[in-house]
């Protein structure tokens, strides 16, 4: 076998485990947080953590498929290391700033919704007080 398939099937075997991994690893911890983000609201945690993992999957799985290609042949064993440690550190790279990405969103989202809480006062105004004579109110 060309030692050049040899490098796209261990490529795509490795990519795919990787991205598989790294999705299981941020839907299971970060629903904790989603849930924190939207109010304690299970369900729609559990929705929107849904909806991120396809889209986290779908932009690496079609990152994988058009990195896929090489420009040249493989010939010896270096090489073929060579290749799969560029590839496959483009793809943790990618994989990395996809997750940053998503924690950078969803912390603004959720100091938003702190500063949100904040200035809800605690108790109803109970009534007005008039301002003091001489203030220039």
């Amino acid at each position: 076998m060309d030692l050049t398939v040899v490098a796209y099937i261990a490529y795509l075997l490795i990519s795919v485990a990787l991205t598989i991994w790294v999705a299981r690893t941020l839907s299971r911890n970060g629903r904790i947080f989603l849930s924190d983000v939207l109010h304690g609201n299970e369900k729609l945690a559990d929705a929107v953590n849904h909806l991120l993992v396809v889209g986290f999957y779908l932009v690496n799985f079609g990152f994988v498929a058009l990195y896929l290609s090489q420009d040249e042949a493989v010939l010896d064993a270096r090489e073929l290391f060579e290749a799969l440690s560029v590839k496959l550190g483009v793809v943790l790279l990618v994989l990395g700033v996809m997750h940053l990405g998503n924690v950078y969103v969803l912390n603004k989202i959720r100091r938003r919704g702190v500063m949100e809480r904040e200035q809800v006062p605690p108790v109803a105004p109970q009534g007005w007080t008039r301002p003091a004579p001489g203030t220039g109110a």
